[in-house]
């Protein structure tokens, strides 16, 4: 089983419900999950960089994007699946496609939820 990192908005209402969602799939506790919206964060790369698209690191290889959540699948029994269908030929392209658009709607889906207590 691989290891894997994710790094994620704490202060981002949108980012912290889905990473709930994550650590309660994530059984077998293959996910570490740090949260980077404080400047003493310690991250691998540029912090603007990372809080501004999704990073994760499998096996030792920091990935972005659909590239990163796929990663994340892979390491949650339940999601696999969909992480391993993201490695066939073209479906990594359509998927990082999907993540782009989504990114500019984003913004307006972060204003509507209100931050969980």
């Amino acid at each position: 089983m691989s290891r894997v990192t994710v790094w994620y908005d704490g202060a981002c209402p949108l980012c912290v419900r889905e990473i709930a969602l994550m650590r309660r799939l994530d059984s077998r506790s293959a996910i570490t999950f740090t949260d980077i919206s404080t400047a003493s964060a310690s991250c691998p790369i540029d912090r603007q960089l990372m809080l501004d698209r999704f990073h994760a690191s499998e096996n030792g290889k920091i990935l972005t994007g659909a590239a990163a959540f796929a990663a994340m699948w892979r390491a949650i029994p339940l999601l696999r699946p969909i992480g391993q269908l993201a490695r066939l030929p073209g479906a990594l392209p359509v998927l990082e496609a999907l993540y782009v658009q989504f990114l500019k709607i984003r913004p307006h889906i972060q204003k509507r939820l209100k931050p969980i207590d």
